[in-house]
């Protein structure tokens, strides 16, 4: 008589400063595919899940932002390397995610893969295309230079979670800053996936924080969070947004506006999220000294 062996049981886990952690809470939620089916538990994050990730992000980000333009670049690509890697995995939980026929799920994949190496390669072109030389009428040299805004907490497209996930992603970590990312809340596994991609390439713990869990509860926090220095409101419903720039107003935070409307994801990114979170610094030096 032959055995029946049962498979086993994935825990979907936090992501907080290159480790796995439960919630602190103990809560979980269920994840259902697009007709209703069970698919897994995920962690349902807490407000107190949320200051380890800020904390987390804070403590990465002067290693992160002083980083090379070109280690930078070489980081992201080598994510894209192990996405490839990890290719039939996450066409399939696309496909039971979202609700997509296999060969849909395919191309979303290759888009999501594809946009990574895009980023990478603007890391190191970052800073000739936003910076400038001024003119300046007088014996001086003058020059403008992007650099990273800091924390960034990024609210995760609710649609599209893997494609979306990482075209609101891979231009914070490229242009040097450290994020605390909220997962789609009903669409959270190819992102803690993607986590575990994260911890085995060579982006350092804290770079990056993903939390799943209600993004209602968690918004609120990270908005009036006095540690963190931008938001990305993409995943947040239209009706919300303004309580929370209200509550981003008061540590003067930027925030990235967002249409009401999801963008087509798979459409040619621009540059327009580098640039929105970015900084300019102006030099001043005479010249001769």
């Amino acid at each position: 008589m032959s055995e029946v062996r049962l498979t086993v049981a994935k825990t979907y886990k936090l992501y907080l400063g290159g480790a796995f952690p439960r919630s602190e809470s103990g809560r979980s939620y269920p994840v259902t595919d697009q007709a209703g089916a069970f698919l897994a538990n995920a962690a349902q994050a807490s407000r107190k899940d949320a200051r380890d990730a800020v904390v987390a992000a804070r403590k990465a980000f002067g290693g992160w932002s002083g980083a090379t333009a070109y280690n930078r670049g070489q980081v992201l690509y080598r994510v894209a390397e192990l996405l490839e890697g990890r290719r039939d995995q996450f066409i399939a939980e696309v496909s039971a995610s979202e609700g997509l026929k296999p060969a849909v799920a395919k191309s979303t994949v290759d888009a999501a893969i594809d946009r990574w190496v895009w980023y990478a390669g603007w890391t190191d072109k970052i800073a000739t295309v936003f910076g400038a030389a001024n003119p300046v009428a007088g014996p001086y040299f003058s020059f403008s230079v992007p650099e990273p805004t800091g924390v960034v907490a990024v609210f995760a497209p609710q649609s599209s979670s893997l494609l979306g996930l990482v075209s609101v992603l891979a231009p914070v970590i490229a242009s040097g800053n450290t994020c605390v990312v909220v997962a789609g809340e009903d669409r959270p596994l190819p992102a803690i996936t993607l986590s575990e991609v994260l911890a085995t390439s060579d982006v350092p713990g804290g770079v990056v924080n993903i939390l799943t869990g209600r993004t209602a509860e968690l918004a609120p926090w990270l908005a009036s969070h006095a540690d963190v220095n931008a938001l990305d409101l993409g995943g947040v419903a239209a009706a919300n947004r303004v309580e929370l720039e209200k509550a981003a107003a008061g540590t003067v935070k930027r925030v990235l506006r967002v249409p009401v409307e999801e963008p087509d994801w798979t459409q040619a990114p621009g540059t327009g999220r580098l640039r929105a979170l970015l900084e300019t610094k102006t030099v001043w030096h005479p010249m001769g000294a």
